[in-house]
């Protein structure tokens, strides 16, 4: 790349191939791109958490956010090299590439401009930056980490410019620190407390994840035929010929409404719980969520807290619609992902920074042998049943612990993928324990 350098990203699938902790080996300078993160979202709402109660609280484990740099950590040099960015896909996998780009502008010494979001993938979303994240305040917290522009300088818009297609294998994504009020925005978080301590489930029962998956259990004939041809017609999705049954029994299906509801059912939250509902359009509509409701009959929706007033400014911007589930789930008393994609590894990686909030992790392997007992009759549900789900989910909490590494014998891009995320559990790098724990 020659100077002025510009670089792009474009395609399909834009994430970097290499993850901001490989690429900044000062813990330091990955907490600056946490903290970069931290200042993006727009709409954003800070509360504090309740006392330490069994089903809803957390006491933080004596844990709290420490990303003071140190005294080496240099400021960005004066440099002629601007990078330019196009950030795809849904709004997590946007704020994944858009971290990354931080990350290697810092490294290469390269102004960074205002990335741009696709417009023309599966969203066919036409939001701006600034209409999901705060401009402003994203310059300013990286001021002291990387120069932002708004654009190239007028003299550079017609200079060719150097492109590259990063291709995705990341599935991690990153989350930002709560720092702003978003009282004269949406008010969901402010409608859902009034009514008390709430859940926020992600439930992802789309379809186009089930299509993904290859996750049909509980479904008809028809509909696991439906999701078969999507898959099959949905050329960047490589793997076609998946056995659901293989899918399930290893954990590694989303679980299905009906079996969210036996799950919170056995961990001990009455039927009065109000859950929000953090999702898509759940596939079969009423079929299948009615079943989850049958079980917590306070199950909302933004839909539902929203008017349609408010909701219309929406129409037409998933990765907006996106961010106000972001925030919810982050701000709710106990977050529960019902898969580990990445909005909910991202969500649970901002609670750990924010205190290890309550995030309550489904071990889908181990639920689906209990469902599997229970349907054939050889398990009831009650308090036996309910023991067994309680131990299993004993430490899985957002209690803090150190990141996973990769898998012993895998190489390659397989062993980066086997590596737990940075952004999705950042400590001890930018979370420190108080002395007693």
């Amino acid at each position: 790349m020659a100077n002025p350098r510009g670089g792009g990203g474009g395609g399909a699938r834009h994430h970097l191939p290499l993850r901001p902790r490989r690429l900044l080996r000062s813990p330091i300078s990955r907490c600056a791109v946490l903290l970069a993160a931290s200042a993006a979202l727009l709409l954003v709402l800070s509360l504090r958490q309740e006392p330490n109660e069994q089903l809803w609280g957390s006491d933080g484990y004596g844990s709290h956010a420490c990303v003071t740099p140190t005294s080496r950590y240099m400021a960005p040099k004066g440099s002629e090299r601007y990078m330019t960015v196009r950030s795809n896909g849904g709004l997590n996998q946007m704020r994944t590439g858009i971290c990354d780009m931080v990350a290697v502008a810092r490294l290469v010494n390269a102004t960074l401009v205002i990335p741009q979001l696709d417009k023309r993938s599966f969203w066919q979303d036409t939001s701006t930056f600034k209409d999901i994240f705060n401009e402003p305040r994203f310059i300013k917290a990286l001021e002291g980490d990387v120069s932002i522009v708004n654009d190239l300088p007028q003299s550079l818009q017609s200079v060719p410019r150097a492109r590259k297609h990063f291709t995705s294998w990341s599935g991690a994504s990153y989350y930002e620190e709560v720092k702003q009020l978003w009282k004269d925005h949406k008010k969901l978080l402010e409608r859902l407390r009034s009514r008390g301590k709430f859940i926020a489930l992600h439930l992802r029962y789309e379809k186009d994840m089930l299509a993904f998956t290859g996750c049909t259990y509980g479904l008809s004939e028809s509909e696991a035929d439906e999701l078969r041809i999507m898959r099959e017609k949905t050329s960047h999705w490589k793997l076609k010929d998946i056995n659901s049954t293989e899918q399930r029994s290893g954990g590694n299906c989303p679980l299905t409404p009906e079996e969210v509801g036996i799950f919170l059912r056995a961990m001990g939250y009455p039927e009065s719980t109000w859950i929000y509902l953090a999702a898509g359009e759940i596939y079969g509509g009423d079929k299948y969520i009615s079943k989850l409701r049958s079980y917590f009959p306070n199950l909302v929706s933004k839909e539902v807290l929203a008017t349609k007033e408010e909701l219309g400014k929406f129409n037409d911007h998933a990765s907006q619609v996106a961010a106000l589930d972001y925030i919810v789930s982050v701000e709710s008393d106990v977050f529960i992902p019902s898969h580990s994609g990445n909005m909910a590894r991202a969500v649970e990686g901002h609670r750990r920074f924010l205190g290890h909030r309550k995030t309550v992790t489904p071990d889908r392997r181990g639920l689906v042998e209990l469902f599997d007992l229970l349907q054939k009759g050889e398990l009831m549900e009650g308090p036996k049943f309910s023991s067994l789900v309680t131990e299993m989910h004993k430490n899985r909490q957002g209690a803090p612990r150190k990141r996973y590494g990769s898998l012993p014998g895998s190489k390659g891009r397989a062993r980066l993928r086997t590596e737990e995320s940075f952004y999705e559990n950042p400590f001890p790098e930018c979370i420190c324990l108080n002395g007693k724990h």
